[in-house]
């Protein structure tokens, strides 16, 4: 039933507990892929390329991030695939995620009180409101 999984993951503490989660689902469903699904957002690229952070350490840096991640997956035998798209995170990952026809969508949600989300608005309630697929925003 849910054989294409989309993670979109950041590296954050909490992109790890989806990345649990979405193994949970995996393991139940034979033939399951996950795709991890990393946006480098323009703004953050652009600071980071304004400070003189060189192309290469950048990529390190998102690189380490993610390398968890990939572990969960690996360690447990569950194919997997690492995608990286760049633009904002939340448009990113609703456009990827449509245009692919993934089963499930797993995002960590960022913790936001309803003041912050209602005022800067956060990218799983986007993905959560805009996706087809179900999503699951992980705590």
């Amino acid at each position: 039933m849910y054989q294409k999984i989309l993670l979109a993951a950041d590296g954050s503490e909490h992109s790890k507990r989806a990345a649990a989660e979405a193994l949970k689902m995996a393991k139940m469903f034979r033939d399951s892929v996950v795709t991890l699904l990393y946006v480098v957002d323009y703004e953050k690229a652009r600071t980071e390329v304004l400070h003189d952070k060189q192309s290469e350490q950048m990529h390190s840096h998102r690189r380490k991030l993610l390398l968890p991640l990939e572990e969960i997956f690996s360690a447990a035998g569950i194919p997997f695939e690492v995608k990286t798209l760049h633009g904002t995170p939340g448009p990113t990952i609703i456009r990827h995620a449509n245009e692919n026809s993934y089963d499930i969508v797993f995002i960590g949600s960022r913790g936001l009180n309803g003041f912050q989300e209602m005022v800067l608005g956060s990218v799983s309630h986007k993905v959560a409101k805009r996706v087809l697929a179900p999503v699951i925003i992980v705590k």
